[in-house]
């Protein structure tokens, strides 16, 4: 019998640096979500920088189709809470747009500056402004660390509003942190700040869901071992607390590629983000 344990936490929860060019990016990503922008501005279905509160981040992107939306896709950015906007990802719109679902896509103020708990409640602000534009069923979308912020929201002490959170058909984390804990051994707690009290407050793996969620954990097959335990453990959980949930691991992907999906109007990621 051979036993397991994790002794270098930052390699475990490190993935550029296992994936072959993955220095480039976030990078990469630059070009392809500026040229979404540029498409959808020309004919005016891009609102760009609406304001959510009264922070410098507090804004949002709404990404409108061709008709009258069907409902509302959030997508919530990742980066470890530590980095990034909403200006990476515009691009991944694309497959809900063009099934006839508007997509909002939200900054928010980062730590230092801020903490996970209140960074939860910016997210719940800006879900619940994109909600008050867009009619319709909801479905949220958080990658890595915006995978904690989307599961988050559904849980029984979600910080959204009773209202908003009824609409909400289907979560969909990728490649998802959903327990707190194994972060805060990472040297970058320094800046997270995450305590012990934190971990258990904001953990979506240790709160119960709240009631009639639908949950999908969507992991790359090729990201590095704890994205995919983690993937399988909030499945694991929320199944027991009463949850309808899936774990999926699409093969071959890595933490980066997972998301492309989400530009193809077929992928089954966009498929499964927007079923029924």
């Amino acid at each position: 019998m051979s036993y397991f344990s994790i002794t270098d936490w930052e390699s475990a929860y490190t993935s550029d640096a296992y994936v072959v060019g993955g220095d480039r990016w976030p990078a990469a990503w630059v070009e392809p979500a500026q040229a979404f922008r540029d498409s959808l501005a020309t004919t005016g279905r891009a609102k760009l920088d609406l304001a959510y509160g009264l922070g410098e981040r507090n804004r949002f992107d709404l990404f409108l189709p061709a008709r009258s939306p069907k409902g509302l896709v959030v997508f919530i950015h990742g980066g470890y809470w530590l980095e990034l906007d909403k200006s990476y990802w515009s691009h991944l719109a694309a497959g809900p747009i063009t099934n006839g679902y508007a997509v909002a896509i939200p900054s928010y103020t980062l730590c230092p500056e801020n903490r996970l708990t209140v960074i939860a409640k910016e997210v719940a602000a800006a879900i619940g402004a994109a909600a008050d534009m867009v009619d319709g069923p909801m479905m949220l979308a958080g990658h890595s660390a915006g995978g904690q912020l989307a599961t988050r929201m559904v849980t029984a002490t979600s910080p959204l509003a009773a209202s908003i959170q009824a609409r909400i058909r289907h979560v969909v984390s990728i490649s998802g942190l959903h327990d707190l804990r194994p972060i805060m051994k990472r040297a970058m707690n320094e800046y997270l700040r995450i305590d012990a009290a934190e971990a258990m407050a904001e953990s979506p793996a240790l709160l119960e869901p709240a009631e009639n969620v639908r949950l999908t954990c969507w992991v790359g097959g090729a990201e590095r071992a704890e994205f995919i335990r983690q993937n399988a453990l909030l499945a694991n959980i929320w199944t027991g607390l009463g949850a309808a949930t899936a774990a999926i691991v699409e093969p071959d992907q890595n933490h980066f590629t997972i998301l492309d999906g989400l530009t193809d109007p077929i992928h089954p990621l966009t498929r499964t983000l927007l079923s029924d």
